[in-house]
């Protein structure tokens, strides 16, 4: 059985659940310690493992007046601090290539929207940073079917694919 560690949690099928949670965009550092202090005390007490996820930039908005998110540095400066007071691990979304390095340096999980999940120079990029990279499978693809599926980045290290 293949096991993920992501700072202090560790995803298994032969493991409990965990939770990876947190609001859909950034909005401020107040409202992000918000709702990670009520997720991170909720999983405390019972047991699961929890990763806070939110995203600093929502690049798939349907309507180009769609609300964003706070932009890549005040993000990660955000998800570092959400990871600094709670002890949890944080991920977020990346959409290029010099995203992925950026936030790489900071966060523990970086995930691959489902549309960017056949990008190559992506998802090599994500798997070089030495974090957790967690790819969300195009609805029209199988696991192992794309020629850079996670099972073949180079340092393999995914939680799931969706």
């Amino acid at each position: 059985m293949k096991h993920v560690t992501a700072r202090n949690v560790t995803f298994g099928n032969d493991l409990p659940l965990c939770l990876i949670a947190g609001p859909c965009q950034l909005e401020t550092r107040d409202h992000a310690f918000m709702i990670a202090d009520v997720l991170a005390k909720a999983c405390e007490k019972s047991g699961t493992g929890f990763i806070f996820k939110a995203s600093y930039d929502k690049a798939n908005r349907t309507s180009l007046s769609g609300r964003r998110g706070v932009g890549i540095d005040e993000g990660l400066a955000i998800l570092e601090a959400v990871r600094n007071e709670f002890g949890c691990p944080v991920l977020t979304d990346v959409h290029d290539i010099p995203q992925a390095r950026a936030a790489g340096e900071v966060v523990d999980v970086l995930q691959i929207p489902a549309f960017l999940s056949r990008q190559t120079d992506l998802l090599l990029a994500a798997g070089e940073t030495g974090a957790v990279v967690n790819v969300k499978k195009a609805s029209s693809s199988r696991l192992g079917t794309c020629p850079m599926s996670p099972t073949r980045l180079p340092r393999p290290a995914m939680i799931k694919s969706f």
